[in-house]
């Protein structure tokens, strides 16, 4: 049986793959969170019976002040899991810090320049310090359906800021689950770097996703002029500038991504998104 604590985004994507490979799913939530096919919905603070069934055992939820939710709740519980086999845990390559346009890989010291990946990896450490059999997947930008530029664009929201040779890396959301389920399958430990094969400037999805919907993009702005609204998050982000390579964790899970580059995840999402609304104009 596979726990998921945090039935979110990547989470939902993750059980959604489980079930399709024969496992039986079930997730914490702190919420009102919308049942998936299949999944078994707990609350999260009742979640030790599930625990104790558990053999596989995946954390989606960020750290807060306190640490990883799950552990900070249920370390001992976990600890004493009769069935547990296997475990892992939903990280960032933001843990990586500033590399300087370089590129960083799945040996790469962290160097966490934010507070937010500061937390992620007092959280890696906590969930190695269980001395488990564990698995760390530190994820690029996830995007995929209902998560896209092409979000932004219908909404009005989007920016096309320029900064010249800063890239980005991304992960589609079906790569992730591909990527989790492929490990769990061979009880693969250790890290896992999640990034597709091409890591890009915002400004060049911003124009791809307006090239594919028939929009124009909106008009490019400097990043030092754009920096000036944006909130503390996303100077966060931008201000980090590396490139992410998966090649050994592509290599000892035995995968290709599915979508290696932000053009055949973008243009994927939007055959998704006219099958699911074949009525509806982009």
């Amino acid at each position: 049986m596979l726990l998921i604590f945090g039935l979110g985004y990547s989470g939902r994507a993750i059980a959604k793959a489980a079930i399709a490979a024969g496992y039986t799913v079930t997730a914490t939530t702190r919420g009102n969170a919308a049942p998936e096919p299949g999944v078994s919905l707990i609350p999260f603070d009742a979640a030790e019976t599930a625990i104790a069934a558990a053999t596989h055992i995946i954390a989606t939820a960020a750290p807060d002040e306190h640490g990883d939710p799950a552990l900070a709740r249920y370390r001992e519980t976990i600890l004493a899991a009769p069935h547990l086999r296997w475990s892992g845990y939903l990280s960032t390559t933001g843990v990586y810090g500033d590399a300087g346009g370089g590129w960083v890989d799945e040996d790469t010291p962290v160097n966490p320049g934010s507070e937010r990946s500061r937390r992620r990896v007092e959280a890696e450490r906590a969930w190695v310090a269980l001395g488990l059999p564990l698995a760390i997947f530190r994820l690029a930008g996830i995007y995929g359906p209902g998560r896209s530029m092409f979000d932004d664009l219908r909404a009005g929201q989007g920016r096309h800021v320029v900064k010249p040779d800063h890239v980005f890396g991304r992960i589609h959301r079906d790569d992730i689950a591909q990527g989790v389920l492929a490990a769990m399958a061979r009880n693969a430990t250790g890290i896992f770097n999640f990034a597709d094969d091409e890591p890009a400037a915002s400004a060049d999805v911003v124009v791809e996703a307006g090239r594919l919907l028939g929009v124009e993009p909106p008009p490019p702005v400097a990043y030092e002029e754009a920096v000036k609204t944006m909130s503390p998050m996303a100077r966060s982000f931008w201000a980090e500038n590396r490139k992410v390579s998966a090649a050994k964790t592509k290599a000892t899970l035995g995968i290709a991504w599915k979508y290696p580059d932000y053009r055949a995840g973008l243009a994927a999402i939007l055959r998704e998104e006219r099958a699911q609304r074949p009525l509806q104009q982009p």
